[in-house]
């Protein structure tokens, strides 16, 4: 049975709305982990071992968090630095994520019609989650197509019940957009020198 860990990072949870719905609908679902990471690590120190063990124990890591400035908060970047390690995540010897499968999950308070190519900021939430896209490619992970809910201030208490049962079915059931290989990438073997940081 598929293990399905949802990272979420949101900066103020219980002012939160949709994700706290999102949040809330998986806890109820009863069969996935869910991690807080502002309620784990408020002073934004990320156990990167703890972390590791995680994903290492799921096969489905979704990562959820409101747009914010067409990114992820802060201590979601925070995370990703802490946790993928060259040797762990990529590079000689960097197996441990190979085959697993990415996925994100956001909410925006831009309508859908903003992120559209003629749209206000010309560009679609595909294209903004590119660098998540990224992650998955270089750490050998299938992706997911993204998740997303636009226009949260325009939404109704039924609209944000429809989408936390939506959320739940996707993070159960998507089928990727973009499947791995499972080939090493001869770049992997590669021996750097020293980081600068370690001379």
């Amino acid at each position: 049975m598929t293990k399905t860990l949802v990272i979420v990072a949101h900066p103020d949870m219980a002012r939160s709305r949709i994700n706290a719905a999102w949040a809330e609908a998986l806890r109820r679902a009863g069969d996935i982990t869910l991690r807080d990471l502002s309620a784990l690590y408020p002073d934004g120190r990320i156990d990167g071992a703890a972390e590791r063990r995680l994903l290492e124990a799921h096969d489905r890591i979704i990562l959820q968090f409101p747009l914010t400035w067409y990114s992820c908060p802060p201590l979601l970047s925070a995370w990703q630095i802490a946790i993928l390690t060259r040797g762990w995540a990529y590079g000689p010897g960097g197996r441990a994520l190979r085959l697993k499968t990415l996925g994100v999950a956001l909410s925006t308070g831009s309508n859908g019609r903003d992120y559209q190519p003629d749209g206000r900021y010309g560009r679609t939430l595909d294209e903004v989650t590119v660098p998540f896209e990224l992650m998955a490619r270089h750490t050998g992970m299938h992706y997911l197509p993204p998740f997303t809910l636009t226009g949260v201030r325009e939404c109704d208490d039924a609209a944000v019940a429809a989408s936390a049962r939506a959320y739940v079915d996707h993070v159960r059931t998507a089928r990727p957009r973009i499947l791995a290989s499972g080939r090493d990438d001869d770049r992997a073997r590669t021996v750097y020198p020293l980081e600068a940081g370690a001379r």
